[in-house]
């Protein structure tokens, strides 16, 4: 039984992810393999091979699988499927832009979203929201599985796997690379943060959600924000924390003017210590809490900043 987890990287460095997807491939057990598919990303594949745990990196690296475009990692992927019975990803943008792809490929069911293993064929995600957690069991010759990040602690480093290059595929020519817009911030990534802010609708404006920013600050914190927030135009579209959103699990979740609809919990519930502050006392956020105040944010946000 072997296991190949597909690295999330920018060619120069890997991404946090994948060391959450390696830490599933181990409880899966098997050798674990790491697919680096990009173009002069021999440094993203020496990371992944200092991941504990992995016993060898494949390296494919060609200019059609630099900007990572779906058709293309996808058919490197296929190319190695034959020798594996898991095939994993992380469950992010990339990961579901080309698991999919690879799962109707080799006509298999996608198994998406896993929080734990069970068994080598067995595995838990949650549904409806966040509040139940279904118990799948596959018979398919491979499992094609997208992994929760948050469901696993990240694996460290204390490996020393071969790496291996690969034969690159020639590309599928069916899409290209135009253009790509990426947010500046000196703050941490919203999805690997330790510490997360989020504003909700309760914060009232865009220029209201600025208060935010110096509680940020003092924290060295993400800012996060809620459906609703994002929806009236308060924050951008990639701060939106939620089953829609991104799934967060930082050591400190912080939530301010956040009502906590069932949408919004299920991308944040799994934060070790949730701080929440709403005028409204009824509100649902206050049932996850760890700490809660009923107060105006409007006066309390800059009182945490002082006290701080």
């Amino acid at each position: 039984m072997s296991v190949l987890v597909i690295a999330e990287h920018d060619n120069a460095q890997l991404k946090g992810a994948t060391r959450n997807v390696v830490a599933a491939a181990a409880r899966i057990g098997g050798d674990i393999h790491v697919l680096v598919a990009g173009a002069n990303a021999r440094a993203a594949a020496d990371e992944a091979a200092k991941i504990a745990g992995v016993s060898k990196v494949l390296l494919a690296d060609s200019p059609v699988l630099a900007d990572g475009l779906a058709e293309n990692v996808a058919d490197q992927v296929l190319a190695l499927a034959g020798g594996y019975s898991h095939i994993l990803f992380a469950a992010t943008a990339s990961g579901k832009n080309v698991s999919p792809r690879v799962a109707a490929r080799l006509d298999v069911a996608q198994i998406s979203e896993i929080v734990a293993v069970d068994a080598p064929d067995t595995f838990q995600r949650p549904i409806y929201a966040g509040n139940a957690i279904a118990t799948v069991q596959s018979t398919d010759p491979v499992k094609v599985i997208t992994v929760r990040t948050t469901g696993f602690d990240a694996a460290a480093d204390g490996g020393s796997a071969a790496v291996e290059a690969v034969t690159a595929v020639a590309g599928a020519g069916l899409s290209t690379f135009v253009g790509r817009e990426v947010a500046k911030s000196d703050r941490p990534e919203l999805a690997g943060a330790r510490v997360v802010v989020s504003g909700g609708r309760g914060m009232g404006s865009a220029e209201n959600f600025k208060i935010l920013d110096p509680l940020a600050d003092k924290l060295g914190a993400a800012l996060g924000a809620s459906r609703a927030a994002v929806d009236a135009g308060y924050a951008p579209n990639d701060w939106q924390v939620g089953q829609t959103g991104k799934i967060v699990a930082p050591q400190l979740y912080v939530a301010i003017g956040i009502s906590g609809a069932i949408q919004h919990l299920a991308g944040m519930k799994d934060s070790k210590v949730i701080v929440a502050v709403n005028k409204d006392a009824e509100a649902p956020i206050f049932g996850v809490a760890d700490y809660g105040l009923v107060a105006d944010l409007f006066t309390t946000v800059p009182e945490l900043v002082s006290a701080l």
